[in-house]
C-alpha cells in the first residue's frame, strides 16, 4: 500500500488530514502512531476547525521539520535547509490548489456551525480534502 492510500484510508477512517499525512511518515522519523496521531491532532480543519492553513499542508509541514528542522539553537544552516524545503512545498502545493488556506480550498469557513451540513452536501471531504492529501503527500515525496 503506498503512502497515499495509506493516508486516504486513515481519513476514511475518521482522522483529520494532518494526522492522515503525518502519520504516513512518522514511522519513518521515530514517532509510534499514537505520537503522531496527537501532534497532529490540532491542526485538522485548517487548524482546530478555524479554516486556516489546510490540515494537510499542517502535516506535511511537520514532515519536513521531523526531516530538515534544526535541533540545536545555533545550527542558522539547517534552519535554511528546513524553510527551504518547506518553503518549495508550500510553493508546489499551491500550483496544484491555488491555496494553503482551508478556507479557501473548501469555500466555506468550518468555523461556521453549518459548515459540515454544507460540506456534506457538495461532498467536499472526497473532493477537496482527499486530493489535499494526496497532492501533499505528493509534494512531500518529490521534497524528501
Amino acid at each position: 500500500m503506498t503512502k497515499t492510500d495509506e493516508a486516504l484510508k486513515y481519513f476514511k477512517e475518521g482522522f483529520s488530514c494532518s494526522q492522515a499525512v503525518l502519520r504516513v511518515f512518522a514511522k519513518d522519523f521515530g514517532l509510534n502512531d499514537e505520537q503522531s496521531l496527537r501532534i497532529a491532532g490540532s491542526f485538522g480543519g485548517g487548524v482546530a476547525r478555524m479554516s486556516q492553513m489546510c490540515g494537510a499542508v499542517s502535516g506535511a509541514l511537520m514532515v519536513i521539520g521531523l526531516k530538515y528542522g534544526k535541533t540545536e539553537a545555533s545550527d542558522d544552516q539547517q534552519k535554511e535547509i528546513n524553510y527551504k524545503a518547506a518553503q518549495q512545498f508550500a510553493a508546489e502545493f499551491k500550483k496544484k490548489n491555488k491555496s494553503l488556506m482551508c478556507s479557501d480550498l473548501l469555500g466555506v469557513d468550518l468555523s461556521n456551525p453549518e459548515a459540515g451540513a454544507y460540506m456534506k452536501q457538495n461532498n467536499l471531504s472526497t473532493l477537496v480534502c482527499q486530493k489535499a492529501i494526496i497532492d501533499a503527500i505528493d509534494v512531500l515525496e518529490k521534497i524528501l
